[in-house]
Order: C-alpha cells, then structure tokens, then sequence
C-alpha cells in the first residue's frame, strides 16, 4: 500500500539486544530484527545500539556477525549508524534505517558531564526527491543535561538545517515532565497529541519517555504498538508516528 505523501518514523531503544542480567540474560536481537520489519516504518530511529561487544559476542554463540545496525536493517534499508558510548568491552550508539537513499550523515557529541556519553545522530534523506532531516538523540538522565541538550540540539538545527526543510527530531528523551516538550515546541518542533502512549517501562508502561517531533510536516497519528512479544524484547517499547509530507 503506497500513500506518497504519508510518512511513517518510528523509533525504539532496544536496550542493546539483550534483556534479563546475569546468568538469566537473553539474546533479543534476532527477534528485534523481525519486530523491526513488522513496524513498517520508512524511517526507523533506534537508541542503545551495539557496534561490537567482546564479552557479549563470546557469551552467546548467536551473537550476529554483523554490527546490529545492519543485522536490524529490513532488506532495501540504508543503515546508518554513529557511536555515543564507548565501554571497556565495545561500544554502542543511535542508528537510523532508512527506506529512502541517504544524501548524508553526521554526529554531534552531547554529553553533558563525564559519566554519560551521549550524541545526536543527523541524517539527511531523500524522500520522493525531497530532503528530509532525521535526528536521533537519547538524551540524558539528569534534568538539567537535558535542557542543556535540547539547547545544544537547536542550535545544531539552526546551524546545520536548511530554515525551510522538513526536520524530524526521534529519540528516547528520558524525560517524564513536560519542559522539554515545551522547549520543542519553542523552535517549532512538534509532536501528535495522543492519549496513552506511554513506552517506558516496557512490560507496564508508565510514561512516554519515546518521542517523534517534526517541523515542516503535518502529524497524523502517534501509536505504540502492544503485546508480550514487545515487552519481552526491550525495557521500551517502540512509538510509531505518521506525518503527511
């Protein structure tokens, strides 16, 4: 079914394809890559994506060959992926699949203080001949960060997107209140009002901690789609938002 003018985004932290601790751990990114397909999305915007991890890929023999950004990719999706994070084992970061070709991508470093690495994710994307400009944040835990972060994300908007191309901000804000919602909406980033779709924590969802804004784009509806096979694969859920173009 092709509407031309409907743009589907969904994005999705996927707690680095693994869920459980310990000994009890399960591998989950085989599972996330068909969940991945089944969202349908034409942009896909994931958080907690890994790169490599030594000690991961020797505990579990399916541990995939190629880097999750590209295993998760559908089959016709670009993938891009830019490090935030780098642990004593690997790394992990933000990544975008994108149905579209890709024009470009760059990385803009957030990190507010020592004990959190964050980063945005810019990608640059042609939609039916048209750019369109993708970022992906995971913002942090700390209040204070992130209103220093949504600062530091619109003056990357002002200084690196063209004043009249559709922009979509995704990510997982990390934000239970409403100040950073407001502060998006100060730069004319907005998001469909929807009752309820709340993404954190998964198993029993208490708040929408998962967010698609948009300027330059009409929203049509915001979803979260249901049921164990989601709750068992990540501590979020994923969040589907439709936009006419």
């Amino acid at each position: 079914m092709e509407h031309d003018d409907i743009l589907r985004v969904a994005t999705y932290n996927i707690h680095k394809g693994v869920q459980g601790i310990g000994p009890a751990r399960r591998l989950e990114i085989h599972n996330l890559g068909l969940a991945v397909e089944q969202l349908d999305a034409d942009i896909v915007c994931l958080q907690e994506v890994r790169k490599l991890h030594r000690r991961e890929q020797a505990y579990f023999q399916r541990w995939p060959e190629l880097p999750q950004a590209d295993f998760l990719a559908p089959e016709g999706y670009e993938a891009v992926y830019r490090t935030n994070a780098v642990t004593k084992h690997g790394e992990h970061g933000n990544a975008l699949l994108s149905r579209w070709p890709v024009l470009g991508h760059q990385h803009e470093d957030m990190s507010d203080h020592r004990f959190e690495q964050r980063g945005l994710l810019h990608v640059e994307v042609d939609v039916h001949g048209r750019p369109l400009h993708v970022i992906v944040v995971h913002l942090g835990l700390i209040p204070g960060s992130r209103i220093r972060q949504i600062a530091q994300l619109q003056r990357f908007i002002e200084r690196e997107v063209p004043g009249g191309a559709p922009v979509v901000v995704a990510g997982d804000f990390n934000d239970w209140g409403l100040q950073v919602k407001r502060m998006l909406a100060g730069f004319g980033m907005h998001e469909f009002d929807a009752p309820r779709t709340f993404t954190y924590p998964a198993r029993l969802p208490l708040a929408q901690l998962d967010h698609v804004y948009a300027r330059g784009l009409t929203p049509l509806s915001l979803h979260v789609p249901r049921g164990r096979i989601w709750w068992r694969m990540s501590d979020h859920l994923p969040l589907i938002a439709e936009f006419r173009l």
